[in-house]
């Protein structure tokens, strides 16, 4: 993708469509977590995205892998696991649910493979910066990829925080404890630390 090019016309329909579908999902299911805090954070994302990619000109795959996560995080909340599946907590949804039980969750997947997306946005974030200050091409070496990782890590204390302010302003949310908090901090390390291994050994 070259810089300035605009999001591709399939990305945004692909995405516009799941989105209009989960909040038709969530007013149904009046899912207040949803409508007060996730889709204006998912809003705010896309803008963000839509402006950097305006000036760094992301790589179509990272656009597409964006859109799934997106799709991803929505299912979580919104689609209900099938009657005898395993979950945790109260709310039997997609990110309570137990892919293998007391051990690994639809929610720890999702948070290593949407972190490691940001991992891999600041690092084209970072290389086109460097590119576009000083016409010099950008290796993955040790301190940029360590920065890229760091940033990655960033991004999801960010999720935390935001799931933080939905803990204190609802009532009832399934964003879980501390113990969940940790979990998902490692899981994002994962996915961080997978992304800076597929950047560098790309070269």
């Amino acid at each position: 993708m070259r810089r300035g090019n605009p999001i591709p016309r399939s990305i945004l329909l692909v995405t516009a469509f799941y989105l209009v579908a989960a909040i038709s999902a969530a007013i149904t299911q009046k899912n207040l977590e949803f409508i007060s805090f996730y889709l204006p954070f998912f809003t705010l994302f896309g803008v963000i995205i839509a402006f950097m990619h305006k000036r760094v000109g992301f790589p179509k795959g990272l656009l597409w892998c964006l859109s799934v996560w997106g799709a991803a995080h929505l299912a979580g909340g919104l689609v209900q696991v099938p009657e005898g599946w395993s979950y945790e907590g109260e709310q039997s949804v997609l990110y309570s649910w137990w892919l293998i039980e007391d051990r690994l969750k639809y929610d720890n997947i999702i948070q290593a493979y949407g972190f490691g997306l940001a991992t891999w946005l600041c690092w084209e974030a970072l290389r086109a910066n460097i590119h576009n200050r000083f016409g010099r091409k950008l290796y993955p070496s040790f301190g940029p990829i360590a920065l890229a990782v760091f940033g990655g890590m960033g991004l999801g204390a960010l999720n935390e925080i935001i799931e933080f302010f939905a803990v204190l302003n609802l009532d009832n949310t399934n964003v879980g404890g501390y113990y969940n908090t940790g979990w998902d901090l490692v899981s994002n390390l994962i996915g961080c630390l997978l992304a800076s291994i597929i950047i560098a050994a790309r070269g």
